[in-house]
């Protein structure tokens, strides 16, 4: 039996919507980190993980990053992933849907 694709999307504190897929991996978490460099400057990592605390290990390893990178620090988040077997609707996809030929 073949494995069911589906879109998986993460919506970020911040209101970045972020959408996996389709896939058929089993993957139930994101994650994102936000690495401060310092004047104004970041750098975004992300991932996704089987696990929360797949996820969470990324966490366990950012203050040796840090150290080694010199940052000036960072951010990290971890989400849970919605499933769904519909691609996700953009502004672009609606825009073309709903417009008329003249």
């Amino acid at each position: 039996m073949a494995r069911k694709t589906r879109y998986l999307t993460a919506t970020m504190a911040d209101g970045y919507v972020k959408t996996i897929g389709p896939t058929a991996a089993p993957f139930t978490h994101y994650w994102r980190i936000v690495a401060d460099l310092g004047d104004g400057r970041t750098e975004v990592f992300w991932g996704h993980a089987k696990s929360r605390k797949d996820a969470g290990s990324k966490d366990a390893a950012m203050a040796e990053a840090v150290r080694q990178r010199g940052w000036a620090g960072y951010a990290f988040e971890v989400v849970e992933l919605v499933e769904s077997t519909e691609p996700p609707r953009t502004e672009a996809t609606r825009s073309r849907t709903t417009s008329r030929r003249r």
